[in-house]
Parts: structure tokens; C-alpha cells; sequence
């Protein structure tokens, strides 16, 4: 096996060669017992190596477009009861099995206090839609239908805010 300029630019930097001459020192000083031990741990190291040289290199676009977002707040009619909010939750988990959902967040107010900053609900459901046909089909999904069949004896108040982009 060579290590020569070409492994630098495979690599991806010199921090990462480094730790392959290194590794190959390592391999020739130890004895045959302990070799395959070491080859275990240097192939995991290289995949962790591997995999953080592709997720830095992945750049992120933070702006999401083209989607359908359906954001609901709930206020329970026993506000300080955990036991409800766990069956609210536990209800969510079982929503979020909808087959149209992209992505879901089950929330709770975050300790912010400012005036513009709604805290008095229990429970915040973030869903993400691909388009508005999708998310008409989960409000009359059987999984959606039973929720709020199981579940609405719980709230006193529900808020829905959908979005689309401008």
C-alpha cells in the first residue's frame, strides 16, 4: 500500500493522512495477535473519519421551501395534570404514524419570557407536509380521526396555524 500525495487528496485533509501513516506504524510494530484487534479499531476509525469528512462538506440550506407546515397548540381542560399530557403526547406519538407526515415535533412552552411569547398552552404539535393535498389527506386519515376521537376529551383550547410559502 503507497502513501503518497494522491492518499493526501483522498483523504480529504492532512489531519487525516497523519492518522493513516501513524496507523501504519502503529501496524508494523505490533505483533500478529494484537494486528487484527488493531484492524478492527483502525477500520472503525476510518469510517468515523469517513463520515465526518462527508457531513462537513454537505452544506446545509437552513430555508425550507415548498412545503405545508401545520402547526397546533393545545390548553388542557387540567391544566397542571401531567397524567392528561402524557395522553396528549402518547395520542401525538401514535398521529405522527400518518403516512403523509414528513416531520413532527411534540413540544412544550420553552422557558422564554418576553411579551410577545405565548407560554399559557400545554402541548405543541409542529407537522410538516410536502404540499396542502397531503395534509387534507391526514385530516381525514383514520389514524388523525381516531386521535381526535381518543384524545379531545383533554383540551379545552386548540390553536392551528398552517403555513405555506410566500
Amino acid at each position: 500500500m503507497e502513501f503518497g500525495q494522491n492518499k493526501v487528496q483522498e483523504a480529504g485533509d492532512a489531519d487525516e493522512f497523519v492518522l493513516i501513516i501513524r496507523c501504519k506504524l502503529e501496524f508494523q510494530t505490533v505483533d500478529m495477535q494484537t494486528r487484527k484487534s488493531f484492524i478492527a479499531k483502525l477500520s472503525a476509525a476510518a469510517a468515523a473519519v469517513t463520515g465526518l469528512s462527508s457531513f462537513k462538506q454537505q452544506p446545509m440550506d437552513k430555508e425550507l421551501k415548498n412545503i405545508f407546515i401545520h402547526h397546533v397548540y393545545f390548553w388542557l381542560k387540567n391544566a397542571d395534570s401531567k397524567t392528561d399530557r402524557d395522553k396528549l403526547v402518547e395520542g401525538l406519538t401514535k398521529l405522527s404514524k400518518v403516512k403523509t407526515i414528513q416531520n413532527f415535533h411534540i413540544g412544550k412552552p420553552a422557558d422564554t419570557n418576553r411579551e410577545v411569547i405565548e407560554t399559557g398552552y400545554a402541548v405543541s404539535w409542529f407537522v410538516q407536509f410536502a404540499n396542502g393535498a397531503d395534509q387534507a389527506s391526514y385530516q381525514t386519515d383514520p389514524i388523525h380521526l381516531k386521535f381526535v376521537e381518543e384524545c379531545s376529551h383533554l383540551w379545552s383550547k386548540v390553536i392551528v396555524y398552517d403555513s405555506v410559502d410566500i
